[in-house]
């Protein structure tokens, strides 16, 4: 999905999710061409971080917006989208507790991308795009989205 189709009234809040599945799948791909162990570290731990914060985003501002707006259409996608979240936050936390010689570490990155990837691919191609075509609007949750994530990261640059 490119942010120039969305409408002004998804806009904000779709743009900071795209933002964030962006920057999350340039660590995963960045992360297969590293080969010094504290880098992938660093990278390991940026990743597990950004989509801590995106999945607390989506589960606590974004997913109940929807649902209320229209749960009919939107409950099957966001059943699902929960569910991928909670495979992903088990491997986040299964991630933090290891250490990058550990056998299973780069296994589990790897399986995590996988992961992330399926998702960012069900809400930029079915979620995102319902959202647009009920012209659900998302300006006032935007500010309250741009707000947590700033409360979670306060060193996040809004834009």
């Amino acid at each position: 999905m490119n942010k120039s189709e969305i409408p002004a009234a998804q806009k904000a809040a779709l743009s900071l999710l795209l933002d964030d599945h962006r920057k999350v799948k340039k660590i995963f791909k960045d992360f297969e061409k590293e080969k010094d162990v504290a880098a992938r570290q660093r990278m390991v731990e940026e990743a597990c971080t950004e989509l801590t914060v995106h999945t607390k985003i989506e589960e606590e501002k974004f997913y109940p917006y929807l649902r209320d707006q229209d749960p009919q259409a939107f409950g099957e996608l966001l059943n699902e989208a929960l569910v991928e979240h909670a495979s992903a936050k088990e491997l986040i936390t299964q991630l933090q507790g290891m250490d990058p010689e550990d056998d299973l570490y780069d296994a589990k990155f790897t399986v995590l991308g996988e992961y992330v990837n399926h998702h960012v691919t069900e809400e930029e191609g079915e979620l995102f795009p319902k959202v647009i075509s009920k012209k659900i609007d998302l300006k006032d949750l935007a500010q309250e989205m741009e707000s947590l994530k700033q409360d979670l990261v306060p060193s996040a640059a809004m834009s």
